[in-house]
C-alpha cells in the first residue's frame, strides 16, 4: 500500500500544481499584474507548491527529516537529474547572468541554510522569517534586472489565461488546493511506511524518491522540450527554483512549524552534496568550452546524482 500511496501522491501533486499555477496566473491577470511580474513571482511560488505542501505536512506530522530531505534532495535532483538529462539530450547555452547573479544568490542561501541548521540543529521561526525576507529582496532585484534586460523576462506565462472566467479561477484554485493537500498527505504517509518496510530512514526516502517526485514536472517539461529541439528550461530558471525551495518552502514551513534536524546525515552529508553539485556548475560553465552545458557535462552531473542516490541507500 505504501508504494500505491506514493504513486497516488505524486499524481495528485502534479495535478494540483498545474491547476494552482493556472488559477494563480489567471487571478494575477485579474489584478492587472504584468506578465513579467507574474512569471518571476507568481509562477515561481505556485510551482514550488508541491514541495511546500509536502514539507509542511511532514513537519506538522513530526517528520522533520522529510521536510528538510525533500528540499535538499529536490535541489540536488534539479541540477544532477533535470539539468543533467536535459543537457545530455540537447546542449544548453549559459548566459552571463547565471554567474553574475543567480548562482551567487543560490550559494548564499545554501550556506545560510547550513549556518541556521548547524547552529542549533533547528530552523526556527525567526530564521524562517529571515529566509522569507531574503526571497523578497531577491524578487525585488530580479524584477529590476528584468525591466532593464527584456531577455531575462519569463516567457512561460500563457496570455490566454487573461480571459479566464471567475468561476474557472475558483474551480481551478479549489481543485489545485485539494489535490496538493491530498497528494502531500498520501506521499508523506506512503514514504514513512516504505521507509519502515525497507529498513531505511525517512531521510533516505525523502532525499531520493520524494525529491525526484516533486521534480517530475520540471523533468518532464525539460525532456519534452529537448526532444522537440525547442527551448529547454534555462539554467537561470532552474537555479531560481532551488532558491525558492530553500527560501520560500523552508521559510514558510519554519514560520508555521520550526524544523528540527533529527538525522545527522542531513548536515554531515546531504547538504554538502547540495552545495557541492551547485558549486561544480561554475567550472562546468567555463571548462573546457565557455558558456555551454553540453552532453559530456550533462553526463557528469547525471553520474554524480546517481552516485548520491546509491550512497544514500548504501549508507
Amino acid at each position: 500500500m505504501s508504494v500505491l500511496f506514493i504513486f497516488l501522491g505524486f499524481v495528485l501533486l502534479v495535478i494540483g500544481g498545474e491547476f494552482l499555477v493556472r488559477s494563480s496566473v489567471a487571478i494575477s491577470f485579474r489584478l492587472n499584474l504584468s506578465r513579467m511580474v507574474i512569471g518571476l513571482t507568481v509562477v515561481s511560488f505556485a510551482t514550488s507548491a508541491p514541495e511546500l505542501l509536502v514539507s509542511l505536512q511532514a513537519a506538522l506530522n513530526g517528520f522533520s527529516d522529510i521536510s528538510l530531505g525533500n528540499v535538499i534532495g529536490s535541489n540536488i535532483a534539479n541540477i544532477g537529474l533535470v539539468l543533467g538529462i536535459t543537457a545530455i539530450i540537447s546542449p544548453l547555452l549559459i548566459d552571463r547572468d547565471f554567474y553574475r547573479f543567480n548562482w551567487p544568490v543560490m550559494m548564499v542561501f545554501s550556506f545560510l541554510l547550513y549556518f541556521f541548521l548547524s547552529s542549533e540543529l533547528t530552523l526556527s521561526r525567526i530564521e524562517g522569517v529571515l529566509l522569507l525576507a531574503g526571497i523578497a529582496l531577491y524578487l525585488i532585484l530580479l524584477i529590476r534586472r528584468a525591466r532593464r534586460k527584456p531577455e531575462l523576462q519569463a516567457d512561460e506565462v500563457d496570455p490566454a489565461l487573461q480571459a479566464t472566467s471567475t468561476f474557472k479561477m475558483i474551480l481551478w484554485l479549489a481543485i489545485g488546493g485539494a489535490a496538493l493537500w491530498g497528494g502531500s498527505e498520501l506521499l508523506v504517509t506512503g514514504a514513512v511506511d516504505l521507509a519502515t518496510a525497507l529498513g531505511v530512514s525517512e531521510r533516505v526516502i525523502s532525499v531520493t524518491m520524494i525529491a525526484v517526485g516533486t521534480s517530475v514536472p520540471e523533468l518532464a517539461a525539460s525532456v519534452i522540450a529537448a526532444l522537440k529541439q525547442e527551448k529547454a528550461i534555462s539554467l537561470g530558471n532552474l537555479i531560481g527554483s532551488n532558491i525558492f525551495n530553500i527560501a520560500s518552502v523552508l521559510g514558510i514551513t519554519a514560520v508555521i512549524q520550526p524544523i528540527a534536524v533529527k538525522s545527522a546525515a542531513i548536515l554531515s552529508n546531504d547538504i554538502f552534496w547540495m552545495m557541492g553539485i551547485a558549486f561544480i556548475l561554475i567550472p562546468l560553465a567555463f571548462l573546457p568550452r565557455k558558456f555551454s552545458m553540453g552532453r559530456v557535462k550533462g553526463l557528469v552531473l547525471f553520474v554524480g546524482y546517481a552516485v548520491f542516490v546509491g550512497l544514500a541507500f548504501i549508507g
